[in-house]
């Protein structure tokens, strides 16, 4: 069944259209100095992926429908036809197994990506590798990934932006799609508030990143690490079944929250997107065009290397306030399964542990590559996560 679900996402990204971008400018690396100042060409069609994907899955949109309980806060939202092509509410009985699948599948993927990284590409030269990732420890550089921007079909399809956003992403989301009809199935025809809004919520996460799948381009991932297990078992096994967790707690052990309480989450998840995607948009749309009327007003550090740091705006308050409100975000999710157990919250933990590492990871690597100018853009802005915090 996985490897059915990787086959599809690849005909999908083969054969669907989409627009054609250029990423950033690859760095110097020592073996393959004929690439270092080139720009890989991507195709962006995760957008256009994630709705065939739904319309593959589902014949039918589901009838909606209020039944009713003892209180407003115990009424529940009926689907009405949920007929999906594949019995999707098996994907919750399957789930170790998919599990165990994904994690043998990104074991053989990282197995490949190793030994290829050590042969010549289909113009005979050698093969653009990350700086981290060429150690010379074989284990550490399997694990962190040797080549930087592995591809296949010809150089037309890339493995790392590819997995980072499309089989994982959409599949957390048909996870998700089979945990509520497996609430549905199991409450003879009932999906609880949270339950509704951990799908919803999600989905929406899901759709805004693959929507805006030119932002990923820039990230330290494509950029920076290298593709080996590390960010395959992150991308296929990781992500779709720990960011599920949520509502698979739901199937068995939903807590029931009264409307206000899903409100006030509402509002916390709101206030975490703002954050989140206000920041890496005005980010993004500086990197394109520092002269644009959105951020023309904005103020600078521009460093002894040509580049500019942000030092107002949404960067001038903190120097990972994106992270901010992407672990809000998380947050959300995690408290709409209530307090009765830890287990919904080890995303929330995990991810808290993953994002203070990633900055301090950060600070390092840009305080090689800016020097005195990463120690004056901290003085201007020497808050990391909140603003008059921390």
């Amino acid at each position: 069944m996985f490897v059915s679900w990787i086959l599809l996402s690849v005909a999908l990204e083969i054969v669907l259209p989409g627009e054609v971008v250029e990423g950033n400018v690859l760095p110097n690396n020592s073996e393959s100095n004929s690439k270092s100042s080139i720009r890989l060409k991507y195709k962006m069609s995760g957008h256009l992926q994630f709705w065939i994907s739904l319309l593959i899955m589902f014949h039918s949109l589901p009838k909606i429908s209020i039944i009713g309980g003892d209180t407003i806060y115990s009424q529940v939202i009926s689907f009405k036809g949920f007929h999906p092509i594949y019995p999707i509410e098996r994907l919750y009985d399957q789930y170790l197994p998919l599990i165990t699948a994904s994690v043998i599948f990104s074991f053989l993927l990282s197995t490949y990506l190793y030994i290829s990284s050590f042969a010549l590409d289909l113009n005979g030269q050698k093969r653009l590798l990350a700086k981290g990732g060429n150690t010379g420890n074989a284990v550490y550089d399997f694990f962190i990934g040797r080549e930087l921007n592995p591809r296949i079909l010809w150089g037309s399809f890339d493995l790392k932006e590819f997995c980072e956003l499309k089989p994982g992403l959409i599949g957390w989301f048909m996870l998700n799609i089979g945990m509520a009809a497996k609430q549905y199935s199991k409450r003879g025809g009932s999906i609880s508030l949270s339950m509704v809004s951990v799908v919803l919520l999600q989905g929406i996460y899901v759709w805004d990143a693959l929507y805006n799948e030119k932002a990923i381009l820039t990230t330290m991932d494509i950029t920076t690490d290298g593709f080996g297990f590390m960010l395959c078992f992150g991308d296929l096994a990781w992500v779709p079944f720990i960011y599920s967790l949520q509502a698979r707690y739901l199937v068995d052990h939903d807590p029931e929250l009264s409307v206000v309480a899903i409100v006030a989450i509402l509002a916390v998840q709101c206030l975490g997107y703002y954050i989140f995607r206000s920041a890496n948009s005005q980010k993004d749309a500086f990197r394109r065009d520092p002269s644009s009327s959105e951020v023309a007003h904005l103020t600078y550090l521009q460093t002894s290397r040509g580049t500019r740091l942000l030092t107002s705006g949404w960067w001038g308050m903190a120097r990972k306030i994106n992270y901010t409100g992407d672990w809000l975000i998380t947050l959300s999710w995690c408290l709409l399964c209530g307090f009765h157990s830890p287990i919904p919250y080890f995303q929330a933990i995990y991810f808290l542990v993953l994002l203070i590492h990633r900055a301090i990871r950060d600070d390092g690597m840009c305080h090689e590559k800016y020097g005195d100018d990463w120690l004056e853009y901290k003085r201007r802005v020497p808050y990391l996560f909140i603003p008059y915090v921390i």
